[in-house]
């Protein structure tokens, strides 16, 4: 993909993202499903955990949040060891209660028959992952496809549509944003992100494209494009790499709470007087960018 080329404007706006970043990272928690797998402290146990709540990360956060206790309940206090034991006749008359919008119990038993699958073969989500990651890539935009096809591969039938949901494919223009989200907390570390991969590169991450990130993504003119999907995602992670080479999923959380919090001025009364970008912000011809769907994310 070719390099977008960085306005002096833009640039400029390093040191307010820089700021925001510091402040969600080092300020109080505020309503994510990272914040539910923290109690986990054994990386087994974050890897499995991890995956279940990026997995169910889309909706309100308030019925995310609801949905994720419920499970995490019944899964006890090590994941890692109810997936490990995971028998779908015994544990899928507890599951096959819950309901996540369009996922059904059904389809959380599929997805603990996957990951038992995937820990059995490989002895982790992430050396499953490795089986189709090179370094040598622009991004994990390849390897996201790879799990995704190679996961679905390990089930015999897939029980209803809304299990496909969990492994979306790049190369079928989705923007796999929960998937996103979840190398996001694998890979990067700091006081969010986990970090408990060691062979995966965070200057290869891909950002996790929500409402909030589109929003701010158009209004920043990190992207041309008008509708999400793969091909937006990679150009606001292309433009924010620029930014920051190493790291270019730096601003993520920041930029996707920022909206949650309403603090955005765009299409509000107050405009740019009281948002923290002020002045940064240009939507282009002063339409209302596209959204990315309902209220949470991914």
């Amino acid at each position: 993909m070719p390099r977008r080329r960085v306005t002096r404007h833009f640039v400029g706006a390093k040191t307010v993202l820089e700021q925001l970043y510091t402040q969600f990272e080092n300020g109080p928690a505020v309503a994510d499903p990272v914040h539910l797998v923290h109690r986990y402290q054994d990386p087994a146990d974050l890897e499995v955990a991890g995956f279940c709540s990026a997995a169910l990360a889309f909706g309100r956060v308030t019925s995310v949040l609801t949905s994720l206790e419920r499970l995490f309940r019944l899964m006890g206090h090590s994941p890692m060891a109810f997936v490990r034991s995971f028998n779908p006749a015994r544990q899928g008359r507890v599951l096959r209660p819950i309901r996540h919008r369009w996922i059904t119990g059904e389809d959380l038993v599929a997805l603990f028959v996957i990951l038992q699958r995937m820990i059995n073969v490989e002895g982790s989500v992430e050396g499953f992952f490795l089986r189709g990651y090179r370094q040598e890539a622009d991004d994990i935009g390849d390897a996201l496809d790879s799990f995704s096809v190679r996961a679905l591969a390990l089930l015999d039938a897939v029980p209803t549509s809304g299990f496909r949901y969990f492994f979306p494919r790049p190369a079928g223009g989705s923007a796999c944003k929960r998937l996103n989200l979840y190398l996001r907390w694998m890979v990067r570390r700091d006081n969010i992100d986990f970090g408990i991969w060691q062979h995966v590169s965070p200057s290869k991450l891909v950002v996790p494209l929500d409402t909030h990130v589109v929003r701010m993504g158009q209004c920043l003119r990190l992207t041309r494009y008008r509708s999400p999907g793969w091909p937006m995602a990679r150009e606001i992670t292309q433009t924010l790499r620029q930014l920051a080479p190493d790291d270019p999923v730096r601003y993520d959380f920041s930029l996707c709470h920022l909206g949650m919090q309403d603090a955005c001025g765009f299409n509000q009364q107050q405009r740019d007087t009281r948002c923290p970008l002020r002045g940064l912000c240009r939507p282009a011809d002063g339409k209302r960018p596209t959204s990315a769907g309902p209220s949470f994310r991914h």
